[in-house]
C-alpha cells in the first residue's frame, strides 16, 4: 500500500532509516507529576533528533522517541493510539517472553560514534529531573549486518518506499497518521552453546546458509526453524511484514540482540512471537529460542513529529 505522503504528518526519520553502524538505545522511567514539562521536552527532544538528522547526514545520524503502552494515557489523556496494548507477554514449557514496560524509549543511531554519543547527551540533558535513565545499551553492526550468531539478520525487511507503508500507521488511525507501534525484546545469546553446533546444524535451526545467506527452499525448511515460524502470510495469502530495526549489543560479558519491531500494524508482532514460542497447532516452536532468551518486552507507540509538537503543552 503507498501512502499519499502529501498527507502525511512528518514521522520521526529513525523509524524508516535504513541501517548504521552504531546505536544508542535508552529505557527511561518518568518522574511523578512530570507529565506537563515531560510533554513540552519530548517534543524538544524530537525536534532536536530531527534537526540533527539533517545536521549530521554525512555520518547517517537519526532516531526517534517512542512513549510506553502503560505510560501514555497518563502523558496523553485525551486520546490514544487504536492498537496501542501492553507487551504481550507469553509462556512455554521451553522459554518465555516476559514483559517489562517502559515509560519512555530514545532510540538513537549514527556511523560516527562520537556524534552518536554526543547527541545522546544532549537528550538527556534535556530530560534530566523529569525523567530517570532505568537501562541503556550500546549496538553495534557486526561484520555485514550479521547477528552474533554469525547469520544475517533483516533479510526479510521491506525495501525503499515499502518501509513506510509497513511501518506508518495510515488513514486507518488519522489523529496517530505517521506514527508506528514500536516492540522492543533484549535478547541475550548462550553464544557457547551456539558455538558447539554443527554448521549444518545452525543452518537448519535458522532455514538458511550462514555463509552465503541463501534461504532454504519450502519445503526442506524444518517446521521449527526460525524463518518458518516468523514467515507468516494471512488468510489472504499475504505476508504479515514488519520493519526490524535490530542491531546486536552488548560487551565480553552480555550480549545478544536488541530486536525492534516497528510496524503499523501491531498484531503481526504478536503473531509473530506467539509462532516462535508456542509453535503450530503440533507445536513446532522456533528451536533458535534454545539458544537465546528475551530477558525484556516493551511496547511503545512513535508519533508523528507533527503529533509531538502539537501537543507539546
Amino acid at each position: 500500500m503507498i501512502m499519499d505522503n502529501q498527507l502525511m504528518p512528518r514521522e520521526q526519520l529513525g523509524i524508516c532509516a535504513e541501517g548504521n553502524l552504531h546505536s544508542i538505545y535508552l529505557m527511561l522511567s518518568a518522574n511523578d507529576g512530570a507529565e506537563k514539562a515531560l510533554r513540552s521536552t519530548l517534543a524538544s527532544v524530537a525536534q532536536h533528533i530531527f534537526e540533527s538528522a539533517d545536521t549530521h547526514s554525512d555520518c547517517a545520524f537519526n532516531g526517534f522517541i517512542a512513549i510506553g503502552a502503560n505510560y501514555w494515557d497518563t502523558l496523553y489523556p485525551n486520546s490514544r493510539p487504536a492498537k496501542l496494548q501492553a507487551f504481550p507477554a507469553m509462556t512455554a514449557a521451553h522459554t518465555e517472553a516476559p514483559a517489562l514496560e517502559y515509560d519512555v524509549f530514545v532510540h538513537l543511531r549514527c556511523d560516527r560514534y562520537d556524534i552518536l554519543h554526543q547527541i545522546g547527551n544532549e537528550c538527556c540533558q534535556m530530560l534530566d529531573g523529569l525523567v530517570e535513565l532505568v537501562d541503556e545499551e550500546r549496538g553495534f553492526r557486526y561484520q555485514d549486518s550479521r547477528d552474533l550468531t554469525g547469520f544475517v539478520d533483516g533479510t526479510e525487511n521491506p525495501k525503499g518506499q515499502h518501509r513506510q507503508a509497513v511501518a506508518l500507521v495510515g488513514d486507518e488511525d488519522k489523529a496517530f497518521k505517521g506514527g508506528s507501534y514500536i516492540h522492543v525484546q533484549k535478547y541475550a545469546h548462550m553464544l557457547p552453546k551456539w558455538q558447539r553446533l554443527a554448521l549444518k546444524k545452525q543452518e537448519d535451526i535458522i532455514g538458511r546458509t550462514k555463509q552465503d545467506n541463501i534461504e532454504y527452499a519450502s519445503e526442506d525448511k524444518p517446521l521449527t526453524s526460525h524463518i518458518k515460524r516468523v514467515n507468516l502470510k494471512d488468510a489472504q495469502g499475504n505476508s504479515l511484514e514488519i520493519l526490524r530495526q535490530s542491531m546486536p549489543y552488548g560487551s565480553m560479558k552480555h550480549q545478544g540482540l536488541m530486536f525492534i519491531s516497528v510496524c503499523r500494524e501491531p498484531s503481526h508482532f504478536e503473531l509473530m512471537l506467539r509462532s516462535m514460542i508456542h509453535g503450530d497447532e503440533q507445536g513446532h516452536h522456533d528451536h533458535l529460542l534454545h539458544f537465546t532468551r528475551a530477558v525484556t518486552g516493551s511496547s511503545f507507540f512513535a508519533p508523528s513529529l507533527d503529533l509531538l509538537l502539537r501537543d507539546a503543552d
